[in-house]
């Protein structure tokens, strides 16, 4: 009896184009923090992927990316993004240079993933977390580089503990942790340089 092959969700349709699209918006989350921006093109979300979260894999991800993913790693979305980016996937925190994580309350403690090096600070895991919202002009006070006087940003669904993990980071600067939040359409960036305090 002949197995059927499982049906890969397309990437982008315009491919060039479009992860340039998404990468200058990147750009323009982390050097505004605590605003969210709507992502320019939204590839068919896989998931427990959203279309936001989608887009990032396709425009970060290659060959020389070990991701580790909070989605079953023999699930749809692990063959999507081997297929699309060809990441090596990697169990343990630490040895990842991208992580999408799509349940952010069950997220690993933050100082489990790469923090840097002295001599390489850029080595750290960039972290990408799905969330149900971002609500801006309510809940935490974000101020920093990037951010004039101040910004109000409301990120749902994470960990009680979260902010407190990431504030106890602070100190080991320039190692640290650089974080963009997604809904399915918005991103924002939290670069490891913003000071975000609890409302």
């Amino acid at each position: 009896m002949m197995s059927v092959a499982p049906t890969i969700q397309p990437g982008f349709a315009r491919p060039v184009h479009d992860s340039q699209a998404v990468f200058r918006t990147l750009l323009a989350a982390l050097s505004r923090p605590g605003r969210p921006l709507p992502l320019p093109v939204s590839p068919e979300p896989v998931a427990p992927l959203g279309p936001a979260m989608a887009a990032l894999a396709l425009t970060l991800l290659d060959l020389d990316t070990p991701l580790w993913l909070d989605a079953e790693p023999g699930g749809e979305a692990a063959a999507w993004l081997r297929f699309h980016c060809g990441c090596p996937l990697v169990s343990e925190p630490e040895r990842a240079a991208f992580a999408l994580v799509t349940r952010p309350a069950d997220l690993p403690a933050l100082d489990a993933f790469h923090l840097g090096e002295a001599a390489y600070p850029d080595r750290a895991t960039t972290l990408v977390i799905q969330v149900p919202e971002l609500a801006r002009g309510d809940g935490a006070l974000w101020q920093g580089p990037g951010v004039k006087d101040r910004e109000l940003l409301r990120v749902t669904g994470l960990a009680p503990s979260f902010w407190a993990e990431r504030a106890a980071l602070q100190p080991l600067f320039p190692l640290g942790l650089d974080i963009f939040f997604v809904t399915d359409r918005l991103l924002a960036g939290c670069p490891r340089t913003t000071r975000v305090k609890e409302a």
